[in-house]
């Protein structure tokens, strides 16, 4: 009767897990219901908050807080926590004057008005920041509104009647003093005056919801939501309309100007639409689903190619040389030639082996790092809702990482003979972090003097040097300590005393021409990729595609192996047994081509911003 009940208990079980699994909800991405006013309760809420983000541009890498510029400000402002990721992305979240209740249209509200006095030098500076706004060195910047942590968007047609919709809006557009319109200024008619700012001081929002009625669950959940910005001048504050010519603020601050902001808000059911995929709007708009699979195509084709040339190596060059080798003839054994010549010096410790094992053992730190954060996004726990937890995960994923870098470091260092164990440990710790840190405080320093909001606040890099030195490096020391108890790696053959002279190389076996060439292949298979990457950060917008970029990432790490294995194996060949150095220098160097590479991305991703918007005129 035992042996019978052991399945049952199984069956039970599942059935509890499966149940489990259907209630489960990543953190911070469990649904909100809302309720009209009035029927509100622990089950949903009536208010709806917007919340705003920084402000951005196409054209300008340096973002700006809201209140930087004189909006409409929230008379009980609050900032929600914010974690490392969003901090270090420089995301500042706080509340906005918009708010209102659940499936309650509202149509032409006052939010607040400014007037700027011709006679007050600070209003004529808060306008001329507000025109450099608009401006922004050549693109308008865009706020960023947030509903139930979900992008407010301004979406319209562009080529092919396909819709992009832009997590964020322009506070203004510019009428050159030539009669060209700029940015957003191409989408109304209206705005033709010469030299003439138009300003963005009315919003409409649309907000979709999927009613729980039909589903057996209290009130109704955001699916969606998208604004259209309009340029209004109210003649009357006290009575709007919101029917009239666009805000006009001239380029001189001729005159006193008033400046009313306003809003009008309609709620539309449409049940077609879940919840979990109340992004895909958004994200089917962005792009080059047919382009990545294009990189992941060109990727595999390279890899594929290298693939051949190792196993043609492997199979057949390397078995008739050992055939070679091993034949002895009957009178006297063949003369040795090629790699099999340096077999008493192939593994003699390679000059600066301490720098090397620092190198490797902060390689190593990383490379479970990123592979981790991939293969986590991947599973959909770092998805774009959640908001900074790609950068929060790599970071603690570094810091909890340091003993894997402590061992790899310190179990090299003592295969290569060196007996300066502290120093190895040190420089594992500090070296390869130091110059990261440097570099960062560094670019900090500048956007603390622009005055950006992406400048780090100071306690967060007090937080950020207590992990380091409170975490990573104790860890370190632990890695490091277990690494030189173990015994040396031990090698397969010994190394002759005297060291063997290298023969005069041919220019492609020189150390700096296959360090060069061999950094063009892995290059060759991120290269797209990388372009939706680096256009994301500098462009500030969602990166999602992380199961492309998982893919990637696994190509480039066999692309790397067989090109070092491929030139490792002709460089062995032309008798010189400096491999160590080399071997690690001719996959870093893709490297290089990513610095290279990441500049002319830096202004190819403004064409793109400037495109959308001629293709919407």
């Amino acid at each position: 009767m035992k042996t019978r009940a052991k399945p049952v208990w199984r069956l039970v079980l599942s059935f509890i897990a499966l149940r489990s699994c259907a209630a489960f909800y990543l953190p911070g991405l469990a649904p909100v219901s809302f309720c009209e006013e009035g029927t509100s309760g622990d089950e949903c809420q009536s208010t709806i908050q917007l919340f705003v983000n920084r402000l951005d541009s196409v054209e300008s890498v340096l973002p700006y807080e809201y209140d930087v510029f004189d909006f409409c400000q929230d008379a009980e402002e609050k900032r929600p926590s914010e974690n490392l990721g969003q901090v270090l992305f420089g995301e500042r979240i706080e509340t906005s004057p918009y708010k209102f209740n659940f499936n309650k249209n509202l149509t032409c509200e006052k939010v607040c008005t400014r007037t700027y006095d011709i006679s007050a030098k600070d209003d004529k500076k808060k306008l001329d920041f507000l025109k450099s706004g608009m401006q922004g060195s050549k693109c308008p910047l865009t706020p960023k509104l947030i509903i139930d942590n979900m992008p407010v968007t301004w979406c319209y047609n562009v080529e092919d009647n396909q819709k992009y919709c832009n997590p964020g809006f322009p506070i203004g557009c510019l009428v050159t003093p030539d009669g060209h319109p700029k940015d957003a200024c191409v989408i109304n008619s209206a705005f033709n005056k010469k030299n003439m700012y138009y300003l963005f001081n009315h919003v409409d929002i649309m907000i979709t919801y999927h009613s729980g009625a039909t589903e057996g669950w209290k009130g109704a959940r955001l699916v969606g939501a998208t604004l259209e910005p309009k340029s209004i001048k109210h003649e009357d504050e006290n009575k709007l309309t919101c029917d009239g010519p666009p805000m006009e603020i001239p380029n001189e601050f001729t005159s006193n100007t008033k400046v009313t902001y306003s809003y009008s808000v309609k709620f539309v059911e449409n049940n077609s639409i879940k919840w979990a995929s109340r992004w895909d709007y958004i994200l089917v708009s962005m792009p080059h689903t047919n382009i990545q699979w294009f990189s992941i195509m060109n990727s595999l084709v390279i890899v594929l190619f290298l693939s051949g040339m190792v196993a043609m190596i492997m199979l057949r060059t390397l078995h008739k040389d050992i055939a070679r080798y091993n034949q002895v003839d009957q009178e006297e054994a063949q003369e040795e030639s090629g790699w099999k010549q340096v077999h008493g010096d192939v593994f003699r410790p390679p000059r600066k082996g301490m720098l090397l094992s620092v190198f490797l053992g902060q390689g190593t730190q990383i490379f479970i790092m990123t592979f981790t954060t991939l293969f986590l996004a991947c599973l959909g726990f770092l998805s774009p809702a959640n908001r900074g937890a790609l950068m929060t995960c790599a970071v603690v994923l570094w810091v909890l990482l340091g003993t894997p870098a402590g061992y790899v470091s310190a179990r090299l260092y003592k295969t290569f003979g060196g007996e300066k164990w502290k120093t190895n440990v040190l420089l594992t710790a500090l070296l390869c972090p130091g110059i990261v840190f440097a570099d960062f405080f560094l670019m900090n320093l500048i956007l603390w003097v622009e005055g950006s909001s992406a400048a780090i606040p100071f306690g967060t890099l007090v937080a950020i040097l207590a992990l380091w030195f409170g975490i990573s490096m104790p860890l370190t020391f632990i890695g490091a300590y277990f690494g030189f108890k173990k015994p040396s790696l031990e090698q397969p053959v010994r190394t002759n005393q005297i060291p063997r002279q290298i023969p005069e190389q041919s220019f492609f076996t020189k150390p700096i021409p296959g360090i060069i060439m061999g950094g063009i292949l892995p290059f060759g298979c991120i290269f797209i990729q990388l372009f939706f990457i680096l256009n994301s950060i500098w462009s500030h917008q969602m990166y999602y595609m992380f199961g492309f970029l998982f893919l990637v990432f696994i190509i480039l790490l066999i692309t790397c192996s067989e090109a070092t294995i491929l030139l490792c194996y002709f460089h062995l060949c032309a008798e010189d047994y400096h491999w160590w150095w080399r071997s690690f220098l001719t996959s870093g160097f893709t490297a290089v081509y990513l610095f290279i590479y990441h500049h002319p991305v830096l202004w190819l991703h403004h064409d793109y911003g400037a495109y959308i918007l001629l293709v919407h005129r």
